[in-house]
């Protein structure tokens, strides 16, 4: 019962950060590869590429696909995957209200909290649409704002080559490289891609753990602005 008890423990741990055992990228070379505006009819397919690969991502939620979606959800966090608030419905946030705001940020944490049992601790912008009074409202919510240090324009470029073509690209150190789980083509492109990033010596990881686990105080911005 004791064995039993501490595996459980481990694996809830291991969900809430999202760390494969033994990444230190304070030492080794890692990249969080991230997915936005999921779950989708395509996120299972990813999924099992990651699982199959043993690597892990950061998905960055709509509250109205969660509400859908619900088991995709709490699968991509049993199976030790990063998750953080993308808003309800996808606006852009600088032409709302601040109540408008803080609705599409609250009702997208009550559907995460609701399919998966876990707050989400990151909020990425649609479109990365912001603004210092955005990220004001950010933080009144507890959350930091992440954005990218790359991003493929999958959702444009509908084509796996020129996807993979991309993240090859734009990898690098610490990097943070965006991308959609909605975009079939991505979906498809992905057990190249990871194989490639893997033979570049490459551990692709959660943003947790790229952040050598240390939380981002709430209404900051990462990667912050050159």
């Amino acid at each position: 019962m004791l064995i039993q008890g501490a595996l459980a423990l481990s694996l809830s741990l291991s969900g809430l950060t999202g760390a494969p055992a033994g990444v230190d990228c304070a030492k080794v070379k890692c990249l969080a590869l991230t997915f936005d505006d999921g779950p989708s009819d395509y996120t299972a397919k990813l999924l099992d590429t990651l699982k199959k690969e043993k690597v892990k991502a950061t998905f960055f939620l709509m509250g109205q696909h969660v509400e859908k979606y619900p088991k995709l959800a709490r699968r991509q966090v049993a199976e030790g995957h990063a998750i953080g608030n993308h808003t309800w419905d996808h606006p852009h946030l600088p032409a709302m209200t601040d109540q408008q705001i803080l609705d599409e940020i609250r009702t997208t944490q009550e559907a995460i909290t609701t399919a998966t049992g876990q707050r989400a601790k990151l909020f990425r912008p649609p479109y990365g649409d912001t603004d210092q009074r955005v990220l004001d409202l950010v933080g009144q919510e507890g959350l930091p704002q992440i954005l990218w240090t790359g991003t493929t324009l999958d959702w444009k470029l509908r084509d796996p080559k020129k996807i993979t073509a991309a993240v090859l690209r734009l990898a690098k150190r610490d990097g943070v490289i965006l991308m959609h789980d909605v975009v079939p083509q991505t979906v498809k492109a992905m057990p190249g891609i990871v194989k490639e990033l893997k033979k570049r010596g490459y551990h692709l990881v959660t943003l947790p753990t790229l952040l050598r686990g240390k939380p981002l105080p709430a209404g900051t911005t990462y990667p912050p602005a050159p």
